[in-house]
C-alpha cells in the first residue's frame, strides 16, 4: 500500500478512535470508480454551490412508469404470497411472459423453462454474463465506444477487453474481419449493443447474420445487449439477433424493461437464447443473488401483456426533443443529423478541445452535465453524449446557456 494511503487511513482511524489499516483487493484497484457515479458527484457539488444544473448526462426516462404497471405492483405487494423468496431464475409466469413478448415482437420461439432467466436489470446481467464466461487470459470482444460495464467487468473477471472501434464512417458498426487471429484464438465472448449506447447507431438483420456467422466460425458466445429495442424513430425498427436462423446456437440476448417501460429503478430484465449460456448465467446468479422480488415480476408481466401506447407517446416526445436539439445545435455550429434510435446524441467536441475539457466547460460555465466520450472507451475521445431525458423547456434553456457563454462548435478556433 502506498504510504500516502496508509497515512490517510491511519489518520482517519485515529479520529474515529479505531486503529485499523484496510487495503482493498487488487481486483478493485484494477478498475476506476464508476464513471457515472463520479459525474453525479460533480453534479451534486455544483448543486451544493447553488448552480441550477441541467442534467443531460443520464439515460433515465423522465416520464413515469405506466399506471397499469404500478397498479399491478400495488396489488402484488398486498398479496402475502409474494413476500417470500422468489424462485431462482424467475417465476414460471414471468419467464413465459418474456418469451411470449419476444415471440410477438420479433417472431422467434424459445422454451421459457430452459432458454430464459431473469435479470436484476441489464447492468447486472451483463456483469454476470461476463463473469460466467471470461477467465484469466480470456479475451472479451467489446465495442469502443461502449457501455463501461463491458470493460470493467471483463477486468474484474481477470480477462482482457479487446476494443472494436465504432466509427461514424462505418455507421458505428464494428469490422469483425479486422480482428487479429491471435486475438480470436483467446476470445470467448463477443458483446454488441444495437440500438447503440452511446452512438445511437443501428444495425439491420444483415449485420446480425454476419455477427452470428462470425461467432459460430470462431466458437464464441455472441451476447447481444438489446436495451433500446423499442426506442426507434422515423420508420426504423430494431431487430433481434435471435431472428437469424440458427442464431440460438451461439447467441444469448439481454433485455431490460428499464427504457421501454420507464422502469429504470425497478431493476428487472431477462436473458434469452442459447440454453447452455442461459443455464450458466442462471447458475452463477443463484450463487450471488436471490432473484427479483415477486411483486416486481408480477408488474413486469403486466408490462409485457399490457398496452403499448406509452411507448408511442414517449417515442413521440423523444422525436420532438431530438428535432429541437438538432435545430439548436445547428444554430450553434454543429453538423448533426437526427438519430434513428435511443434518446442519445453523440456529438463531436469543438476542434482542439478534448472530451473531458468540453464536459468540464459545459458544467462550469453553463451548468450543464454531459459525460465525456472517453467514459465509453478510447474511441470516445473527441465526443460527448447528450441525453434527451429532459423537457423541451430545459433543453431550450441548456442551448440558451450555451449560446450565452459562447459554447459553440467553432469555440476552439478562438483558442488556436
Amino acid at each position: 500500500m502506498p504510504f500516502s494511503m496508509i497515512l490517510s487511513t491511519t489518520v482517519e482511524a485515529m479520529r474515529s478512535g479505531v486503529f485499523i489499516i484496510m487495503e482493498v483487493s487488487r481486483r478493485l484497484k484494477s478498475i476506476p470508480p464508476y464513471v457515472f457515479a463520479e459525474i453525479d458527484k460533480k453534479r451534486q457539488a455544483a448543486v451544493a454551490r447553488g448552480v441550477d444544473v441541467i442534467n443531460l448526462g443520464i439515460g433515465d426516462p423522465d416520464q413515469p412508469t405506466p399506471a397499469h404497471i404500478v397498479e399491478a405492483m400495488r396489488e402484488a405487494v398486498l398479496n402475502p404470497v409474494n413476500h417470500h423468496y422468489p424462485p431462482f431464475g424467475g417465476t414460471k409466469e414471468y419467464k413465459a411472459a418474456a418469451a411470449d413478448w419476444c415471440h410477438k415482437r420479433f417472431g422467434f420461439t424459445v422454451n421459457p423453462d430452459t432458454e430464459v432467466t431473469s435479470l436484476i436489470g441489464g447492468k447486472e446481467g451483463l456483469h454476470n454474463t461476463i463473469m460466467s464466461f471470461i477467465d484469466a487470459g480470456d479475451v472479451n470482444l467489446i465495442p469502443d465506444p461502449g457501455y463501461p460495464v463491458y470493460k470493467t467487468s471483463t477486468i474484474l473477471a481477470g480477462g482482457e477487453p479487446y476494443f472494436l472501434p465504432l466509427t461514424h464512417e462505418n455507421d458505428y458498426l464494428p469490422d469483425l474481419e479486422a480482428i487479429p487471429s491471435d486475438v480470436l484464438q483467446k476470445s470467448k465472448l463477443l458483446i454488441l449493443n444495437y440500438p447503440n449506447n452511446p452512438t445511437a447507431g443501428v444495425a439491420d438483420l444483415g449485420f446480425f447474420e454476419k455477427a452470428v456467422s462470425f461467432a459460430r466460425k470462431h466458437q464464441i458466445l455472441f451476447c447481444h445487449d438489446l436495451s433500446y429495442s423499442e426506442m426507434t424513430f422515423d420508420g426504423c425498427k430494431a431487430p433481434s439477433a435471435l431472428e437469424i436462423p440458427g442464431a440460438k446456437d451461439v447467441t444469448m440476448e439481454l433485455h431490460t424493461l428499464s427504457k421501454a417501460y420507464n422502469m429504470t429503478g425497478w431493476r428487472i430484465g431477462f436473458a434469452i437464447g442459447n440454453a447452455q449460456a442461459v443455464k450458466a448465467l442462471a447458475q452463477l446468479k443463484s450463487n450471488v443473488d436471490t432473484d427479483i422480488f415477486r411483486a416486481i415480476q408480477v408488474a413486469a408481466i403486466a408490462a409485457f401483456k399490457g398496452p403499448r401506447d406509452h411507448i408511442e407517446f414517449c417515442n413521440k416526445l423523444y422525436i420532438e426533443r431530438r428535432d429541437l436539439a438538432v435545430k439548436r445545435l445547428r444554430e450553434l455550429g454543429w453538423e448533426v443529423e437526427p438519430n434513428k434510435a435511443t434518446f442519445y446524441m453523440w456529438l463531436k467536441t469543438p476542434k482542439g478541445i478534448s472530451s473531458a475539457e468540453f464536459a468540464t466547460e459545459m458544467l462550469d460555465r453553463a451548468g450543464i452535465v454531459v459525460p465525456p466520450g472517453t467514459a465509453y472507451g478510447p474511441a470516445g475521445e473527441g465526443y460527448v453524449r447528450l441525453s434527451l431525458c429532459a423537457t423541451a423547456e430545459r433543453l431550450n434553456e441548456a442551448f440558451d446557456r450555451m449560446a450565452k457563454h459562447a459554447i459553440t462548435f467553432d469555440m476552439g478556433k478562438a483558442r488556436a
